[in-house]
């Protein structure tokens, strides 16, 4: 045991290239196997596998009330800090789990899943480090994973990489609730959405989402406990970030972006974290960048405990899938809806709302709750729904939200009415959507 634990703890500050990074996962699995889980949720145009570690106290599998948060780094193949320092988080997280009180809590509280580089065959490809643009960039088949999710605002016409298609088979069958993708070339915690049109403000440099200061709290807290983006300091004298964030749009426009297919179609918060001015810094500033985010990347994965959550379930205490559950005032473009086991989680700030669950063809479930801040207990707000006239012979039916530019419809719809009326038309819309 003891040879095993230190095989998984001889992690250096270098770059990990794919057969080593392999044997480091495989080492950590092998000392901690009931803390772990490695798998491969699907492998790179040229054949590499897209590992993933989970770390938990039921790291095999979702556990009823028990949220889901994900890393994922590396997207970029030349964009290489964030691949390095998760794999450091890893060896924090094992290490500590039983020895630090907080550590323990939280993985026995959370599952946390730890993707260090969605994009290996970028990553090889990538000879010489540079600190700007490399074709490491993309994948084998030379296209951005970054622009090549659907989108809930125009059409994407890139054709799906495996890659992609890997984190998007992932997404759906998990209940990811808070996520960040690592990324490099500046210094800044970017929030959705990214790309935008009039109905979400793009008019005005901002694209507004319906859970805009949700994603406004996350990002602060990344910032706030990095070393130094809290400062907004620029990596040029070009462009600056008040208190080391941006909203998405505002900075640039994306379309196909990952995080907002997180928010849109997996009902899963996801921020992008630009960790360094450098894409691919020299080996021996590692160890400072580790320093710099360790701190940010713990309290982050702590906001999984935001908000509130639950199950809905039928007169019998069975659980019921696929029923809506959303904070009023906050409707979604894609309905938020319960998993197989009946939960939902609602990420929400500390304060007074109205959670609304409806059964389709049964009178809709309001229920008043006040959310407290219960991060520091690693446990959302729970507030289940029982719907008493409903038996377990009914039962939703499997809704999947098409991967249409589901704004463009606000658009259309919102072009003969005032800009007061847009919260009624993106009702209409839903109702639309989930008949």
């Amino acid at each position: 045991i003891l040879c095993l634990a230190s095989v998984a703890a001889a992690l250096e500050f270098k770059y990990h290239h794919t057969e080593e990074l392999e044997k480091y996962l495989k080492g950590v699995h092998a000392a901690y196997p009931s803390l772990t889980h490695l798998h491969s949720i699907g492998r790179s145009v040229e054949g590499r596998d897209l590992w993933v570690l989970v770390l938990g106290r039921f790291p095999t599998h979702h556990k009823i009330g028990i949220p889901e948060f994900k890393y994922v780094a590396n997207m970029h193949g030349d964009e290489t800090v964030g691949r390095e320092i998760l794999l450091h988080l890893i060896d924090f997280l094992v290490t500590s789990y039983g020895r630090d009180p907080v550590i323990t809590r939280l993985l026995n509280n959370t599952r946390i899943h730890i993707m260090p580089t969605m994009n290996p065959d970028g990553f090889e490809a990538t000879k010489v480090p540079d600190c700007y643009y490399t074709r490491g960039r993309y994948n084998r088949n030379g296209q951005d994973l970054n622009r090549n999710f659907p989108d809930a605002f125009e059409k994407n016409s890139a054709s799906i990489q495996p890659e992609t298609q890997a984190v998007m088979d992932w997404i759906k069958n998990e209940t990811f609730v808070l996520s960040a993708n690592l990324h490099g070339g500046a210094l800044v915690a970017s929030y959705t959405f990214d790309n935008g049109n009039p109905v979400t403000g793009s008019l005005k440099g901002y694209s507004k989402s319906p859970d805009d200061d949700v994603f406004i709290h996350l990002a602060k807290t990344y910032s706030s406990n990095h070393a130094s983006m809290y400062k907004g300091t620029a990596c040029d004298n070009r462009q600056t970030f008040p208190e080391g964030i941006t909203n998405g749009y505002s900075w640039y426009q994306l379309e196909g972006g990952m995080q907002d297919y997180n928010y849109v179609w997996g009902q899963c918060f996801e921020i992008t974290l630009e960790l360094s001015c450098c894409k691919y810094p020299p080996a021996d500033q590692l160890e400072k960048f580790w320093r710099d985010n360790k701190v940010a990347l713990v309290e982050y994965i702590k906001q999984v405990h935001l908000g509130v959550k639950g199950q809905v379930t039928d007169k019998n205490g069975n659980p019921i899938p696929n029923a809506i559950v959303e904070a009023k005032g906050r409707p979604h473009v894609c309905p938020y809806r319960t998993n197989e086991q009946g939960e939902y989680f609602l990420l929400l700030l500390p304060g007074t709302y109205v959670i609304n669950a409806t059964v389709p063809g049964f009178k809709s479930m309001l229920k008043t709750v006040e959310i407290p801040d219960n991060t520091g207990n690693f446990s959302a707000l729970k507030q289940d729904f029982s719907f008493s006239e409903v038996s377990d012979q009914i039962r939703s039916r499997v809704v999947s939200c098409p991967k249409t530019p589901l704004y463009e419809e606000l658009v259309r719809a919102s072009a003969a009415v005032k800009p007061t009326l847009h919260v009624l038309v993106l009702m209409t819309i839903m109702l639309v959507i989930f008949k």
